[in-house]
């Protein structure tokens, strides 16, 4: 309880220290001044420095002596600078090539550690590492090969090695699981979800090394595409009766679905993009769920699944023949429920309940689809209202909470933060819907 304590205040210090300092710099001219008249301390480059030498002081309080509670302290401190440096960098124009390969060069530097530390000192109450060296070793030989390999072959072909968002979600992961171990070495009666955890850090950092070589029109295509292998896999794994993993891959389709759209629009596509986006849907968000509802719903089961994967086939035809071309619809709000959204009812569903209330839902999701009822874009609209450190932050959370449920498998666990995450879905799509919504016309 004790260590759960410290990491809560330390983690509330740094947080309201974050909020406080990026409001100042956004806000105040005279911060601004101060941090360009004392460049030495407070430049990004220095602060990554700073940040390094804390987490390194925290490695040493941790595993070479009795100041675990002061080392959590600092390494937490040390994490939350890692936003610091980005904020001080764009809200004082600070940004540098150096910059660039320094800030995740740090992070390395600021969690590596601690994770090595982790796979080889045994645990107090089991004898037994939390992590995996096997694991851990992994992930660094990817990370050493991104940072010395990847990024002096993008400087040789003049391309940016900054941190896109899969490298910023795994940096994120990376530091949350120092915490979690820590928590875990406390704790002996603790579910240990670390190498779960680990394995979805090595796939980021993976990613995060790909996605830098490839060009970005074609981000919109490889999202999608990734999608529709979810929803292919999702349809292989309901079939073996795998289902709390198809619903995991169909989650991750969502994921790749939340950005392809926002990749387009930022980097452009092909022409052949719009079309792809669509099929992906369709098998991800309708085919599948539909499947399952087959596999777990009983005797009327094809009956409503017909019915969902008609509405769904219809939902997308009205989006890119009638939808698209709207003027009466604002940007980044629907005309009926996503299909995505319709998907996670349907599916969270099949997981708490019987036939019944099954195939209720699944008609309720499919009315919902079909409706003019309009609802805001999480990924355009919603999102947007949400700082990025929260997101990324939100984003670790759910892949840890993903771990957990998956080590547990406790699938009811599952299938009700499906439906409460629904649940805020309906709630903050329709707020946003109608903040949005032009003058004179319908709600």
């Amino acid at each position: 309880m004790e260590r759960i304590l410290i990491i809560m205040a330390s983690g509330a210090l740094g947080s309201l220290f974050f909020f406080w300092f990026s409001h100042s710099v956004k806000k105040k001219a005279s911060v601004r001044q101060f941090i360009e008249s004392h460049l030495w301390l407070m430049h990004p480059n220095a602060i990554c420095y700073w940040r390094t030498g804390l987490a390194f002081l925290g490695f040493f309080f941790y595993f070479f002596s009795p100041y675990q509670s002061l080392a959590i302290f600092i390494f937490t401190f040390a994490a939350i600078l890692d936003g610091v440096d980005g904020v001080v960098a764009r809200g004082c124009n600070l940004v540098s090539r150096l910059g660039e390969w320094l800030d995740p060069m740090c992070d390395k530097l600021t969690y590596l550690p601690p994770l090595v530390g982790f796979a080889y000192t045994p645990n107090s109450f089991t004898g037994v590492p939390i992590l995996s060296p096997k694991l851990i070793w992994i992930l660094v030989a990817i990370e050493l090969v991104g940072q010395f390999f990847v990024r002096r072959m993008l400087a040789w072909l003049k391309v940016s090695g900054a941190a896109n968002n899969f490298g910023k979600i795994k940096a994120i992961i990376c530091f949350a699981l120092v915490i979690l171990c820590a928590l875990m070495d406390a704790n002996p009666g603790m579910l240990n979800i670390g190498d779960g955890v680990l394995w979805s850090c090595i796939v980021l950092s993976a990613a995060s090394m790909i996605f830098k070589f490839v060009p970005n029109r074609l981000y919109a295509d490889i999202l999608s595409m990734l999608n529709f292998m979810c929803g292919v896999t999702s349809l292989i794994l309901t079939y073996h009766h795998f289902y709390a993993w198809a619903i995991c891959v169909i989650i991750m389709g969502q994921l790749f679905d939340l950005f392809d759209g926002r990749m387009a629009l930022k980097h452009g596509g092909t022409k052949y993009g719009p079309w792809l986006d669509d099929i992906a849907d369709f098998v991800s968000f309708g085919l599948a769920p539909a499947y399952m509802v087959i596999m777990r719903g009983g005797t009327f089961a094809l009956f409503f699944a017909v019915i969902y994967v008609v509405g769904v086939a219809f939902r997308l035809v009205r989006f890119v023949t009638k939808d698209k071309g709207r003027t009466d619809l604002p940007a980044g709000i629907f005309n009926g429920f996503p299909s995505p959204a319709g998907a996670l009812i349907v599916l969270g569903t099949s997981l708490v309940s019987g036939p019944i209330l099954l195939w209720f839902f699944t008609a309720v999701s499919t009315v919902l689809m079909v409706s003019n009822i309009r609802f805001a874009h999480l990924g355009r609209v919603i999102l947007k209202q949400i700082p990025k450190p929260i997101f990324f932050l939100i984003s670790a959370t759910i892949i840890v909470i993903l771990a957990y449920i998956l080590k547990t498998k406790n699938t009811q666990i599952f299938g009700y933060l499906i439906l409460a995450s629904v649940v805020f879905y309906l709630a903050a799509g329709r707020i946003w819907a109608q903040k949005t919504n032009v003058p004179g016309t319908p709600g």
